[in-house]
């Protein structure tokens, strides 16, 4: 059972918020306790809407530099753009570098409209049911396989994480299209309805909402 959004920060969960301020960028953190316990049933559209999770500015360069800023690595993105993060599960190992390969499990909802689920955490992956590696989600830090949010969200967790990121379009999928950039559903009803929004030429809000869980980080 996926943790409920948060209307509020919530006290123990780590936030990092960076400005660019003369091509400078700062943060802080506030202070840590012990999370508490979040059940609840998947997320509805309203909700999701109420979402006021802490603002993480991005700008310069796609994926071209990271810097180290107090504990968190952050990313320089080309333009800027909010990325909205918020860590359900703070994880209490080490964080990916450059170069490793990692392993993740997702959730995706389309938020912008109608709240849409596209691709399910905990669940059954390719028939297998050990768990095996091979049924998640992996890619190479660094190297462009997923979409600029989605990296930028795993390269600043630690091992055993869940974060949450709102993805505005701009960090989304390129060109409206799933199959250019990962991470893509890996069902046939998850495809539909991502594929939908996206190439949708309306006015549907094409924002994105990502639960996250880093799974294993495999070295180089």
């Amino acid at each position: 059972m996926l943790p409920s959004p948060q209307p509020n920060p919530t006290p123990g969960v780590e936030f990092v918020v960076a400005r660019h301020r003369s091509s400078e960028e700062t943060c802080f953190s506030l202070p840590s306790q012990p999370l508490p316990e979040l059940s609840a049933p998947i997320p509805t559209p309203e909700s999701l809407s109420q979402l006021n999770l802490p603002i993480c500015q991005r700008l310069e360069g796609r994926i071209m530099a990271r810097q180290k800023c107090g504990t968190r690595t952050t990313q320089k993105l080309n333009r800027d753009f909010n990325i909205r993060m918020q860590d359900l599960r703070p994880g209490n190992g080490p964080k990916p570098n450059i170069g490793e390969t990692v392993v993740v499990d997702w959730d995706g909802y389309t938020i912008g409209y109608y709240g849409r689920i596209f691709e399910a955490r905990n669940k059954t992956k390719g028939g297998s049911f050990e768990g095996d590696d091979k049924d998640f989600f992996k890619f190479k830090i660094g190297s462009n396989e997923v979409i600029p949010a989605f990296e930028e969200a795993v390269s600043g967790m630690a091992l055993g994480g869940i974060r949450r990121i709102i993805v505005p379009p701009e960090l989304g999928y390129p060109e409206n299209d799933f199959n250019k950039s990962g991470p893509r559903p890996t069902t046939f009803s998850g495809q539909r309805a991502l594929d939908f929004v996206l190439r949708n030429q309306g006015l549907i809000d094409k924002t994105l909402l990502f639960d996250i869980e880093l799974l294993k980080i495999i070295p180089n």
